[in-house]
């Protein structure tokens, strides 16, 4: 069974009396414990692509199931609480909270999930060990490196265990030794705890570190490779 499968996805917009095709009928499949790069040039699609595959838009026509659920037709409750339950987000801009510490930034998702504070923080602090960050777990935003910022991203995007991680642009904000630093923690989740990983990048050196490429042009699947 594929844990994401898409069936002639198709995505418009409307720019003023324009209308735009992001994605032109795109078919895949992704099984559980992959660990996928969606590459292209700016305008390929790709983060259409992602906002879609991650719940964060709805297409205009096709289908998109995950584990076998058609969430294509879902409403918008229903597609949060799928990102919620299913989905972890790694973003370029970090996007922590500036006024939470390191801890309380990675247990903010499972306190939205119902997990009690004192049981939200325990957890937290495993992931932010699991990541190297133990140490830094009370420290705040701007007292950690751009590269420390993203592995509490990545802690964060961990705590509720989800199916699937999307990591749009993950390393773009850092230097080259940080974002291999980071794809090396991605390998690592991958490998030794079997999470699926989804990586948007417009970077050849990042997306060869994964074991599959999925190359879109003009909303459309140019290749599909495994590495």
């Amino acid at each position: 069974m594929s844990l994401l499968k898409t069936v002639k996805l198709v995505k418009t917009y409307k720019m003023g009396e324009t209308i735009v095709e992001a994605l032109k009928g795109i078919s895949l499949e992704i099984n559980q414990g992959e660990f996928v790069a969606i590459t292209g040039s700016s305008g390929s699609g790709k983060s259409t692509l992602m906002h879609l595959l991650g719940c964060l838009d709805v297409p205009t026509s096709g289908q998109y199931f995950i584990e076998d659920k058609d969430v294509s037709k879902m409403t918008k409750n229903e597609l949060a609480k799928i990102r919620n339950q299913k989905i972890g987000f790694v973003f370029q801009k970090f996007f922590l909270l500036a006024d939470l510490n390191a801890t309380d930034n990675v247990a903010l998702p499972a306190l939205y999930a119902g997990i009690p504070e004192n049981e939200a923080k325990k957890k937290a602090l495993s992931f932010l060990e699991l990541v190297g960050l133990k140490d830094r777990a009370s420290h705040y935003p701007y007292q950690l490196s751009g590269g420390q910022q993203q592995r509490v991203a990545i802690a964060r995007s961990l705590i509720n265990n989800p199916a699937i991680i999307f990591a749009d642009e993950p390393t773009g904000n850092l230097d080259t030794k940080t974002g291999d630093t980071i794809m090396e923690l991605f390998t690592n989740l991958n490998k030794e705890r079997s999470v699926t990983i989804i990586i948007v990048t417009h970077e050849p050196d990042i997306a060869i570190k994964t074991k599959r490429i999925i190359d879109l042009i003009d909303g459309q699947i140019k290749s599909d490779k495994k590495l």
